[in-house]
Order: structure tokens, then C-alpha cells, then sequence
């Protein structure tokens, strides 16, 4: 399909999602510690603007070399601070063949400041609409990455991750829609009543379709990935970890590529991870992850993460796209 034009509309843009501190904004005592870290007389460039956090994130260059580097105050920023405690974890039991930045050190204050330092890749996020070839170079990363994690490795199968089969109550919202436990006002308009059915009918397989013991990004999308200089893709942000089918993490990704006029079901078949899967299970799949998001369409804002809501319902919006043009489903 062409990219269209309401669709264009939704798209958030990535580069100028989040709502960061800078490195004034950080206390003198962090300061310091990052300082020593990175050899002394740290210089630090501009936080990112990508992702929905509101923590300290940005390059920060030292004597002692460059590390790409994320901090969040438990007060300041309690969810952001408990995000980078899980990264840390997720991300130092990852497989040497995960193309991931690696956490290389982390420090936390006496008053709660949580701290990492990660391998600084000489990269940026993909460009958006998604070009072939940095959509191809996502892929292959994530490839190499479901390889190494299927099935989880001991180190990770023994971290007491979530399974996203078991997670009922956030992949429920056709069937609260079809037993008329939705509002009205909180159905997207775009969606027809008549669709309700069957979307709820898909969603009751989510726990049998979406079963596995591969360990999932979770969050996979344009802004957690980069692409380096040499064109290869890295997969960051790793907080969200779960446990499932090896092909989910491709979905809501190559939804997003199939409104931006790839063939998002070619793709999916000749990838490695989704070898072993079905037809309905992937509808199953897309049903469960556009209720999801959607389920957020009516809701307020959220001041210290204003760009997320617009997020969730573009993702929601164009993963419905592609499920109903699997199912021909017509408006």
C-alpha cells in the first residue's frame, strides 16, 4: 500500500519524542561520578530527543574515551530510574551476539540516582518513512538477536521474566469492546462496529498463539534501533524484556513498514525468526497489539511524557491497517 496521508499525520516524530534533562540539570554529585567515569573533563553533547522518558540521555566525552550515557533520579524520575535498573540487568545478560550497546559501568547515589554508561555507537535512528535498505538492516540485526536468544540462554531463562502469553489483562480490549465494557467515546472512530467481532474472536488466542521461550525486545521500533556508520543495525533500550514467540518483536515493526508501502507479509516470511510460525498466529498476534495500543485512544495526556499518547495510537492505528488488509476486511 502507498503511505497515506492520515497516517502521515499520526506519525509521531521520533527524533522530538521525549522531554529530557541536560547535563546542568543534573546534580553536582552525578556530575562528578559520570566525570571520573569517563576520565575526567567530561563534555556532554545534547540529551536525545528519541524515546518517552524524561531521564538524562546523551553521548558524554571524556579523556577517557566516549560512552553513551543515561541517568534518572528515583524522585525526580522514579519510573525512568526503575526503567535503567531493569536495562542494566536485561542488558549485562545479554548474549555476546546480541548486536546491542553494552552497559559498561553503573553507579547509583545514596539519594537514589541511578547511572549507566553504555558503548557510545557512532550511529542514528533510522530515517522515517522506513527506507529499504535501514529497514533491511533492522531486520538482519534482529535476526542475529532472536538467534542468539532462542531459546533464552540459562542466564536469562533464570531471570524471572515476564511470559507475554500470561499478560490477559493488557491484550483484552476487543473483548471488553464486543461484552460492551468500552465506552463509545473511547472507540477510535476509525474503527467499524462490525469489525468488533471478529477482532475479539482473534483475541482470544492470544495466549496460546503468542507462547514461547525466546527472549523479546518487547519495544521494538524505529527509535530503539541505530544504524552505524557501516549501515548495521543495533538493537538499544532493552527494559522491557519478556518471554515469547521469537517472530512477535517483528509485528508492530513491520506494521509500521507496511504503512510506509513495504511488503510488510513478504518480509515477515523470509525472516528466520518467524519460520515456524502461522498465518493466524501472526492475526492473533497484530488483533492483540492493536487493542492494546488502542486502548489507549481516549485517554489524557500524560504531561512528563506528552509525545507517548500519540505513539500508541499511531502504533494502534497502523497495526489495525495491516491486520485488516490480511483479513480483507473492508470499511
Amino acid at each position: 500500500m502507498e503511505p497515506s496521508s492520515s497516517l502521515a499525520a499520526l506519525r509521531p516524530s521520533y527524533e522530538r519524542t521525549a522531554r529530557r534533562i541536560g547535563w546542568a540539570d543534573l546534580p553536582g554529585e552525578v556530575r562528578r561520578l559520570i566525570d571520573v567515569r569517563v576520565g575526567g573533563d567530561a563534555r556532554a553533547e545534547a540529551s536525545a530527543g528519541a524515546g518517552f522518558t524524561p531521564g538524562f540521555a546523551a553521548r558524554v566525552q571524556g579523556s577517557g574515551g566516549c560512552w553513551f550515557v543515561k541517568a534518572a533520579g528515583a524522585r525526580e524520575a522514579p519510573f525512568a530510574a526503575e526503567s535503567y535498573l531493569v536495562e542494566a540487568r536485561i542488558n549485562s545478560l545479554l548474549p555476546d551476539a546480541v548486536p546491542a550497546p553494552r552497559l559498561r559501568w553503573m553507579e547509583q547515589t545514596a539519594d537514589g540516582w541511578v547511572v549507566l554508561g553504555f558503548d557510545a555507537v557512532d550511529g542514528r535512528i533510522p530515517r522515517q518513512p522506513w527506507r529499504p535498505d535501514e529497514l533491511a538492516a533492522g531486520l538482519r540485526a534482529y535476526a542475529v538477536a532472536a538467534e542468539a536468544l532462542t531459546p533464552a540462554p540459562d542466564a536469562l531463562a533464570q531471570a524471572d521474566l515476564e511470559k507475554i502469553a500470561a499478560c490477559e489483562s493488557d491484550f483484552g480490549f476487543w473483548r471488553r469492546a464486543a461484552g460492551g465494557g468500552v465506552e463509545p467515546a473511547a472507540m477510535p472512530p476509525f474503527v467499524p462496529g462490525r469489525w468488533v467481532e471478529s477482532l475479539a474472536e482473534l483475541e482470544e488466542g492470544w495466549s496460546s498463539a503468542v507462547a514461547g521461550e525466546s527472549v523479546l525486545h518487547n519495544d521494538l521500533r524505529a527509535d530503539n534501533i541505530l544504524i552505524d556508520s557501516a549501515g548495521a543495525g543495533w538493537i538499544c533500550d532493552w527494559n522491557w524484556a519478556t518471554l515469547g514467540a521469537p517472530w512477535l518483536d517483528l509485528t508492530v515493526l513491520l506494521a509500521v513498514a507496511f504503512c510506509d508501502g513495504h511488503d510488510a507479509d513478504a518480509l515477515l516470511a523470509a525472516h528466520p525468526a518467524a519460520a515456524e510460525s502461522e498465518k493466524e498466529q501472526i492475526d492473533v498476534a497484530l488483533a492483540g497489539f492493536a487493542g492494546m495500543f488502542l486502548n489507549h485512544w481516549a485517554k489524557p495526556e500524560i504531561p512528563g511524557s506528552p509525545a507517548l499518547r500519540g505513539h500508541q495510537r499511531y502504533c494502534g492505528r497502523v497495526v489495525l491497517e495491516w491486520l485488516a488488509a490480511r483479513l480483507a476486511l473492508t470499511r
